[in-house]
């Protein structure tokens, strides 16, 4: 028996778990209490074992001025999580490599609404970017899509 298996094999003996993966913080989105692609986003986002707050605001724009979002950059939703802002339809891979990673960025951002994008899914996908911004301008920090 390996020894993985043999740990295993104890902690179930004596009731207890595998160790878990390190908590994920918080995303706390903030969006239109009429936007299914939001709610979309945000079952994808705890799919993938984050924990998100949602706060229903008549309108996101505020937020995003308030926050240093540059206008281009906009989407449906903006989200905070553990210093950073992330708008739209930002992957949830990219949101756990931007906190393992810690750039100098504000923050991570898919303009528009591209089809494919999380929260999305439809047919005929577009390839889109997940764009980094912050003091250091606007810099691509992944590509997605067919």
């Amino acid at each position: 028996m390996s020894r993985r298996l043999a740990l295993f094999a104890a902690l179930a003996a004596f009731g207890l778990a595998w160790p878990a993966a390190a908590e994920l913080p918080e995303v706390h989105v903030y969006k239109s209490p009429t936007c299914g692609c939001c709610s979309k986003w945000i079952d994808h986002l705890e799919a993938e074992g984050f924990e998100v707050k949602s706060t229903d605001v008549p309108d996101v724009t505020p937020v995003k001025r308030e926050n240093g979002l540059p206008g281009e950059l906009a989407s449906c939703h903006t989200a905070f999580v553990d210093g950073y802002l992330v708008e739209g339809h930002v992957p949830a891979s990219d949101v756990k490599r931007l906190l393992e990673e810690r750039p100098e960025v504000a923050g991570l951002a898919v303009p528009r609404m591209p089809i494919g994008s999380p929260g999305m899914e439809g047919p005929n996908p577009v390839k889109y970017e997940v764009l980094s911004f912050g003091e250091k301008g606007v810099e691509v920090f992944a590509e997605h899509g067919p």
